[in-house]
């Protein structure tokens, strides 16, 4: 019970620990997509079969709710990602041409940023120097240190806008399947839905610090009272006979 070993410095020292992924990866966006899909297209469903609507009707809604939803999801996607990459891809050109113009005054710049970072200014200079040698290196490492972007590892709208069609729509077919395979009523969509829904929340947890079935029970409570709000709307315009 004495004090350290020679090795059991080194050993701590050593010792490495891992952190998920704050930003959720790429299971965020995909569940969080599939998870709209489910409750809008559940919902609408609700909505229409609230109303006393044909079983061919209530798969229509459904079907159109899947194509217009994705759709919409994917062009908005690809507008927001394009439109976030033009503004980015223009002032790494500014930042470009400042370099070639004023290198000299980059470099002050940049070993400016990294003193308030608390290095030392001997230091931070000559980092920025070495830093500014190659001009590639220093536009990224001033787009990174001033923009918060690289040059080569922007977004690309395509993969987002296929990737909020697909997520999407995998989410608002599961309400529709039982009425595709000849269900009669509200109740086998509702089941699948909750199970989805569920399921969905529970995923959620592997970015969150929440348990699976807290985040299963809290969208599926979320979901289900959406879909119930829009089935009270839809039962109560059935029966005014609008």
């Amino acid at each position: 019970m004495g004090g350290l070993t020679a090795e059991e410095p080194e050993m701590l020292a050593e010792h490495h620990h891992q952190h998920r992924d704050v930003t959720g990866g790429w299971l965020r966006p995909a569940v969080f997509g599939a998870m709209d899909g489910l409750v809008s297209n559940f919902a609408l469903i609700a909505g229409v079969a609230g109303g006393n609507a044909s079983q061919q009707v209530v798969l229509l809604a459904g079907l159109a709710g899947l194509a217009a939803g994705a759709f919409s999801m994917a062009a908005g996607e690809y507008i927001s990602v394009a439109s976030q990459s033009e503004l980015a891809l223009a002032e790494i050109e500014i930042e470009r041409l400042e370099l070639a113009r004023h290198p000299a005054a980059e470099e002050r710049e940049l070993a400016a940023l990294y003193e308030k970072r608390g290095v030392d200014p001997v230091t931070a200079a000559e980092v920025a120097r070495q830093l500014s040698r190659d001009p590639e290196e220093a536009l990224e490492v001033h787009a990174r240190e001033e923009l918060g972007v690289a040059p080569g590892d922007l977004p690309s709208p395509l993969v987002a806008a296929g990737s909020s069609f697909v997520s999407f729509a995998v989410g608002a077919i599961l309400p529709v399947l039982p009425y595709l395979l000849g269900a009669q009523n509200l109740w086998p969509a509702a089941i699948v839905a909750a199970l989805g829904l569920f399921g969905a929340g529970a995923l959620v947890a592997r970015v969150t610090t929440r348990s699976w079935w807290f985040s299963g029970l809290r969208q599926l409570v979320f979901g289900g009272a959406a879909a119930a709000i829009t089935f009270g709307v839809g039962a109560l315009i059935g029966q005014s006979g609008l």
